[in-house]
């Protein structure tokens, strides 16, 4: 049996379109076995995102109110509907190549569920999901946020997991189109800050063992493009 590679890079904070941007050009040498799968690490900028399945009454502000508190908006191609993403909040983007993963789509959606499921319960939160509601969950509270896109079946996009978020930045939008529940952070659910690295380390455990990798290679970005 082929051993299963993983290139884990951490790109430290970003701004939202340097990092998609990145992902496009790894999407494309993945697609060719270029490189092996890849999962990107970030937090970013403030920013708002719109997926594919975006109400655009769920923008709740003007951008003229975006551009005088420094968030960024995009539409972009993954699933999904509105989000924000800044600091403080851990983005994984794996760069999946589907084709060796039985070309389902919907596991590797699962599989990311319970990535996240797993790092939670090592700090002693419970974390599901909700039926007929994206993301993962710990209370009621929303506290990641989950959308992909596939590209000739190799994932990017992905996933946001509010640690130390600051939660205002919600107040600009119905999150992901949904207003019957708060959204969470791990640091307000454990009443204490959590380092980053801490959390980033237990994501990445628990991606490699989800996705059963065999192998994990810690590099720069400027190494694998």
């Amino acid at each position: 049996m082929i051993p299963m590679n993983l290139i884990c890079i951490n790109l430290g904070r970003t701004k939202y379109k340097d990092a998609w941007d990145i992902q496009k050009q790894l999407v494309e040498l993945r697609y060719k076995s270029k490189i092996d799968d890849c999962l990107i690490l970030t937090e970013h900028e403030p920013v708002i995102t719109m997926g594919r399945g975006t109400d655009k009454n769920n923008l709740l502000v003007s951008k003229e109110v975006l551009n005088e508190k420094g968030v960024d908006l995009y539409e972009i191609e993954r699933g999904g509907d509105i989000t924000f993403h800044g600091p403080d909040q851990i983005v994984l983007y794996p760069i999946v190549d589907l084709r060796n993963r039985k070309y389902d789509a919907r596991q590797f959606l699962r599989d990311l569920e319970r990535v996240a499921i797993r790092a939670l319960g090592e700090i002693g939160l419970r974390a599901e999901i909700k039926d007929g509601l994206t993301g993962i969950w710990v209370d009621d509270h929303k506290v990641g946020a989950i959308g992909v896109a596939v590209s000739r079946w190799i994932t990017y996009h992905g996933m946001a997991l509010n640690v130390n978020t600051d939660l205002a930045y919600f107040d600009l939008i119905n999150p992901c189109g949904i207003t019957q529940y708060p959204v969470g952070s791990v640091a307000g659910l454990l009443q204490k800050k959590i380092a980053m690295e801490d959390i980033n380390d237990l994501l990445v455990n628990s991606f490699v063992h989800v996705f059963s990798y065999d192998n994990v290679e810690v590099r720069d970005i400027d190494d694998v493009l």
